[in-house]
């Protein structure tokens, strides 16, 4: 059987409490899991935001974006490890859907219109 790959985004919260060090060396923990699960295909680390609401009475969160491809079953993995890691607040792991392609419109048409 042939071995399925998809493409999913995640991001996580952690706690400002973890520390600047703390933060990074959590961060880079994510990295590389995914790194050796599948391919990361872009990271976009958000930085310190203000939550929409207090979680665990804090008020502020470290916030990242990872996409990357893999197989469906490491999804679940990674949402186990999210929730029994320290400083991780809230996290979200989503599969991407391909965008729709909208048919071409004939040109001549839109010429007619305008």
């Amino acid at each position: 059987m042939a071995d399925v790959k998809i493409s999913y985004e995640t991001v996580f919260i952690l706690s400002t409490k973890l520390g600047e060090e703390g933060i990074t060396s959590t961060v880079q923990k994510f990295k590389d899991l995914i790194a050796e699960n599948g391919t990361i295909d872009n990271v976009d680390e958000w930085g310190k935001r203000r939550l929409a609401y207090p979680i665990h009475k804090e008020e502020e969160g470290y916030y990242t974006l990872i996409a990357f491809t893999s197989s469906p079953d490491f999804t679940a993995e990674l949402d186990r490890i999210y929730n029994i890691t320290d400083g991780v607040l809230r996290s979200l792991t989503v599969k991407k859907e391909a965008p729709e392609k909208k048919p071409e419109t004939d040109k001549t048409e839109e010429k007619k219109e305008a």
